[in-house]
């Protein structure tokens, strides 16, 4: 089983480095070191849809980012990330979103873009344990005053009941509102922002205090004050060890006491969760006064 995940993270990682080049089956199974039609099982099995299917999808979203934050021409995003034609494109892009390419660039609006998680990330057993401790890495930083779009769960406390609650698709609709902090967030909620019957653990996107954009059906806007913060980041990991990470930096946090900089945990503002990286390690942002 170790192997068949390796091959397909190896398949992933392939179409991530290459996307705006041609890729075939055979580039794939050089990657995975397997067969090509093994290398189509293998894929199709672990990721649940073709490697076609899984270009196309993370293709059609990378373009969306794109034509939300660059002033780029359809033509121009559409040859760049491999479709033959901007008519091939734009039918695309209408199927995956239910939009127009050139509407949505001139007038972008929450979708529900590709999230394409590795399949070692996807895998990782939970009950994996720390066997090191790392350094972690602590900041003060201040946030301004804001807004944050959120999905609410029902009783989750962590990401992993959250999903369980919510699904994981919420990730993606969340990514294409363009943030301030330029990616979403997962926030564990103070009391006084806890809608009864609703979980404390939600996801969401910061947006400005003169955001008046579209709410997507099923979530809310919440509006939170300036405040200070402490960045605990953890050092890189490989992304299968995305468990263990965590882990450290919530044992750091555990341990920090805020007295030191002549501080205490601000109870009134949320505790701020990242999205799991291995690149940048693991982040998590608490809120003092």
């Amino acid at each position: 089983m170790e192997e068949q995940i390796e091959a397909v993270q190896r398949m992933q990682d392939y179409i991530e480095t290459h996307l705006a080049e041609s890729i075939t089956l055979a580039d794939l199974s050089k990657a995975s070191f397997f067969s090509p039609w093994y290398s189509y099982r293998l894929f199709s099995l672990w990721t649940n849809m073709t490697p076609a299917d899984y270009i196309r999808r993370l293709r059609l979203s990378t373009s969306a980012l794109r034509l939300r934050d660059e002033s780029c021409k359809v033509i121009d995003i559409a040859l760049g990330l491999g479709f033959g034609s901007v008519d091939g494109y734009q039918r695309a892009f209408f199927r995956e979103f239910g939009c127009n390419p050139r509407e949505y660039a001139k007038s972008p609006i929450p979708l529900y873009l590709f999230t394409p998680y590795g399949v070692k990330y996807q895998k990782a057993r939970r009950e994996k344990t720390m066997e090191t401790i790392r350094n972690v890495f602590i900041q003060a930083i201040e946030k301004p005053a804001r807004k944050v779009i959120i999905k609410r769960g029902v009783k989750a406390a962590d990401y992993f009941a959250y999903c369980e609650e919510v699904g994981c698709d919420v990730w993606g609709l969340l990514t294409s509102i363009k943030s301030i902090s330029g990616e979403p967030v997962c926030l564990w909620l103070p009391a006084a922002y806890i809608a009864p019957g609703t979980s404390e653990y939600v996801q969401g996107v910061e947006v400005p205090l003169t955001y008046d954009g579209i709410i997507p059906d099923g979530f809310d806007l919440i509006e939170l004050s300036a405040a200070k913060y402490l960045i605990f980041k953890g050092e890189p990991f490989a992304e299968e060890d995305y468990c263990q990470a965590i882990e450290e930096v919530q044992a750091a946090i555990e341990k920090y006491d805020p007295s030191v900089i002549n501080a205490q945990w601000d109870k009134t503002n949320p505790r701020i969760q990242l999205e799991p990286i291995g690149t940048r390690g693991y982040i998590e942002l608490l809120p003092i006064k």
